[in-house]
């Protein structure tokens, strides 16, 4: 009888055990957490980009706690020449990358004893980046997007409602502040030749914005129209502007369109071609004349940017550059982007006959390896709850030093055959 209590006694404490194990192991954190879908995706993108099958490789250390996210700008260009489409994809270098809590990966990073890390992380709560300040001169048009809360200022606050369209009359100047994206809505024909000079001036593309500038005064001529996305205000400029004294005033054409002129009529501005630019000046203003890029009257023509997108330009028209002819411009996107940078190690099965993996001078006497580990790194950008791969590059962190054996340099030599050397005798040797 004792030792059937016993035995019973035995079986439930082993029960017990059993349950509470289990208990801990459905408690006990998953290390491996999925990865939200926005990275899964782009997991999926970076294989299919690299060209490797399924069995014959894997990928490690792709963690989104060590991502970098960084904040740029991002240039789309589209140029129809001789009935031939080229496309333009430019992008500013990012300045400071950085480890942000993004709300896309935001519940994957944080994980039990984890919470005090050891490099804080900036939250972001809608993780949108918006363009620097810049300046819009009419006459043109401008259809706002996604922005209910816009404040609009001539100097002073009005309550002009929700706008959906601003037309800026000529001489009517505003600055943008908070816009995420700008885009040209309607093709633009320019003429050729170019009239490019080299004393870092870009001389050719002022010419071509004066030229838009006049045939938008034209009658019967299409303004000039752009979408701005989530611009948070658009204000007369401040008084360190030189076009300060320009106050606008507000006519309200319909519901959510508006009209911003001069009070009275300016002295207009002079022709470009008036303009003799001669030496290395880089920088005309005057209260006549000014040579900023119409309708960005915040960009003058010595701005780097500027300089290169003429060179670009220059270099896609070739010899026509010289000619007279036309080309069109029928896309122009400038936006803010959120980049990711994140780094990954891929290990490669070798089989018979693999070319491309450093093995061509493979030393005879090194032992060939099986697998091959190679490390890359992504660059990809945001797009709402989606992350993009823009650029996927192969980078070495690690030079492999080799170490060979003193017999292997001097030729397998024995030591009988080894040249004795005499070092001169040195007199404070013991």
């Amino acid at each position: 009888m004792a030792r059937r209590s016993l035995r019973f006694v035995t079986v439930c404490l082993v029960l017990l055990a059993i349950q509470s194990s289990s208990t801990a192991l459905i408690s006990t954190p998953d290390l491996n957490a999925p990865y939200p879908k926005a990275f899964s995706d782009l997991k999926e993108a970076i294989v299919k980009g690299l060209g490797f099958q399924a069995e014959d490789f894997k990928i490690s250390g792709f963690d989104l706690r060590d991502a970098l996210v960084g904040q740029s700008v991002a240039y789309e260009f589209d140029v129809e020449i001789d009935n031939k489409v080229i496309p333009f994809k430019l992008l500013e270098d990012v300045n400071r990358w950085e480890y942000v809590d993004l709300p896309i990966f935001r519940d994957n990073l944080k994980r039990p004893g984890e919470e005090n890390g050891l490099v804080e992380r900036r939250k972001i709560e809608n993780g949108l980046p918006v363009l620097a300040p810049f300046q819009l001169a009419g006459p043109m048009e401008l259809w706002i997007q996604d922005a209910k809360d816009m404040r609009l200022s001539l100097p002073h606050d009005v309550d002009a409602g929700e706008l959906k369209k601003v037309i800026l009359a000529d001489g009517a100047v505003v600055t943008v502040k908070g816009a995420r994206s700008v885009s040209l809505r309607h093709p633009i024909d320019f003429p050729l030749p170019l009239n490019r000079t080299h004393n870092g001036f870009a001389a050719g593309l002022l010419h071509l914005a004066e030229h838009l500038r006049h045939t938008s005064l034209t009658q019967d001529a299409q303004l000039l129209s752009l979408r701005i996305v989530g611009p948070t205000s658009l204000t007369s400029p401040t008084s360190t502007s030189p076009f300060s004294k320009n106050k606008l005033k507000l006519k309200r054409l319909a519901p959510g369109l508006v009209e911003l002129s001069l009070p009275s009529k300016a002295k207009s501005i002079e022709a470009m071609s008036a303009i003799d630019l001669q030496g290395e000046a880089t920088t005309l203003l005057t209260p006549d004349q000014f040579t900023t890029l119409w309708p960005l009257t915040s960009i003058n023509g010595s701005n780097s940017n500027l300089l290169g997108f003429e060179a670009l330009l220059s270099s896609v028209l070739g010899s026509k550059a010289n000619e007279e002819g036309s080309f069109k411009l029928l896309k122009a996107d400038v936006s803010a982007r959120t980049f990711v940078k994140i780094g990954f190690g891929v290990e490669k099965k070798l089989k018979e006959g693999d070319k491309g993996f450093g093995l061509e001078g493979f030393p005879e006497w090194r032992t060939k390896p099986e697998t091959m580990r190679m490390h890359f790194e992504v660059l990809a950008k945001v797009e709402g709850d989606k992350v993009v791969p823009e650029r996927v590059m192969q980078v070495n962190p690690v030079v492999v030093e080799d170490t060979v054996a003193p017999n292997v340099l001097l030729g397998n030599m024995t030591m009988s055959t080894t040249p004795i050397v005499h070092p001169p005798p040195d007199p404070f040797t013991l």
